[in-house]
């Protein structure tokens, strides 16, 4: 698949303008995010690329003083892999219990879970706040022999982690057909071919049911899909939801408590949230 690159100057550069800058474009089909030196790389299929919804993000930017710049470039298919070594994708820890890295590291630590990640253009890597708040959810269940959902699995790092922490069965789902292909070689990776991969969004839930579900996607996409998880969930089943902001928190809690799901905690880092329920 061919790619547009798009290389964003910010200024302020801060991690917040990037964090923000990246969930606005990720509404738009932007599908990857790498720092660098003056701000962000951003990487959207050829086929979604909009000059028009870029101006319109950026005019509606929610931040105050500050301005992007970005040159675009089309890009040919190419082996991603070696994009994210170039662009210094390194090893992270998370909880001390977990390493997630590529394959292409050297000196990993040795921690009760190593997760290998050779991340192409899909999200999740660790790197971003609401991947590892999930994990630090994650980490935290019992989780031996129950049914386990990652909605929006990107790399499937969380279905990966649950299926290491004995979770069965284990179903991973995402849209975007390069991560479908990214997950299922990241299985391979990782001895874990119980994981069942599926590509596309809530549709595909029907009648199954399951005693976890974790969902890092964004706001729009769970508000729609919240009754679709609320209605494929076990009795006392459990529902994390990421990939949006604390003032997304009270929208979200709302939207839960309509489905009878009951609010039970949040974890928050940089403003981005994870938040917990139960049916």
């Amino acid at each position: 698949m061919n790619y547009y690159e798009l290389k964003l100057a910010i200024t302020p550069d801060t991690e917040v303008n990037r964090d923000v800058i990246s969930a606005v474009f990720a509404e738009i089909g932007f599908e990857s995010f790498v720092a660098s030196e003056k701000g962000l790389d951003a990487y959207i299929p050829e086929t979604f690329y909009d000059k028009d919804a870029i101006a319109e993000a950026l005019e509606n930017l929610p931040l105050p003083d500050i301005k992007v710049d970005y040159q675009a470039e089309w890009i040919p298919d190419k082996n991603w892999n070696e994009e994210w070594e170039k662009n210094f994708f390194r090893p992270i820890i998370i909880d001390k219990q977990v390493v997630i890295h590529s394959s292409f590291h050297k000196d990993i630590p040795s921690l009760p879970y190593d997760i290998v990640i050779d991340p192409k253009m899909a999200f999740g890597t660790g790197h971003h706040y609401t991947t590892a708040l999930m994990v630090s959810y994650l980490l935290e269940l019992d989780l031996q022999d129950k049914s386990f959902l990652d909605m929006g699995c990107g790399t499937a790092v969380l279905a990966i982690l649950a299926a290491k922490r004995g979770a069965r069965p284990v179903t991973a789902i995402d849209i975007d057909h390069w991560a479908y292909e990214n997950a299922m070689e990241n299985i391979q990776l990782n001895h874990t071919p119980e994981i069942r991969v599926n590509k596309g969004d809530a549709a595909l839930l029907g009648k199954d049911s399951y005693a976890v579900i974790f969902a890092n996607i964004n706001r729009n996409i769970l508000l729609n899909d919240i009754p679709v998880y609320a209605g494929c969930m076990q009795p006392d089943a459990n529902l994390f939801l990421s990939g949006f902001y604390r003032e997304d928190m009270a929208i979200i809690q709302e939207k839960c408590k309509s489905e009878q799901l009951a609010f039970v905690g949040f974890k928050e880092e940089n403003n981005w949230v994870a938040m917990q329920f139960r049916k």
